[in-house]
């Protein structure tokens, strides 16, 4: 299975935040949101990826979309990613049932054992208006793909 396509439904997930809430797919009905699917906290180029984020928040704001990170790693693990490095991207464990969100997504990287690095953006009613998976999980997708990805239209 590959990477989740425009013009599908995002599918039913639930996972967790840094602060142990719960993250659903309805609960991000009415928003674009962005799911930046990445494999393990602490890792250099997820830490890079999320500092270069935080860098051009504002303006991802600005065009109305909310960051989200998902990894496999446990909730734990992402809070204290997230306060190190300072950033306020929510970071969302897909730890338990391991990787089902990911799964669900197309993203899962079976053979590591962790998500792979992707980008998903959600439309506000649902639907999957732009994806991206990068050829390794060494490749660091840049801000401008996500740019490219809000301007797109499923």
């Amino acid at each position: 299975m590959g990477l989740i396509q425009p013009g599908t439904p995002a599918p039913a997930f639930r996972l967790i935040d840094e602060e142990g809430e719960k993250v659903t797919n309805e609960s991000l009905l009415g928003q674009t949101a962005v799911l930046v699917f990445y494999p393990f906290a602490f890792s250099p180029v997820c830490t890079d990826q999320f500092q270069v984020y935080e860098e051009v928040l504002d303006e991802f704001t600005a065009q109305g979309a909310k960051l989200y990170g998902v990894s496999c790693d446990a909730m734990w693990s992402q809070k204290a990613f997230k306060e190190q490095l300072g950033v306020t991207i929510p970071q969302l464990s897909d730890f338990e049932p391991k990787g089902e969100a990911s799964r669900a997504f197309g993203a899962y990287f079976e053979p590591g054992g962790f998500s792979n690095r992707a980008l998903v953006i959600i439309d506000p009613e649902g639907t999957v208006q732009w994806s991206y998976e990068a050829d390794n999980p060494g490749e660091l997708p840049g801000a401008n793909l996500i740019f490219d990805g809000l301007a797109a239209k499923a």
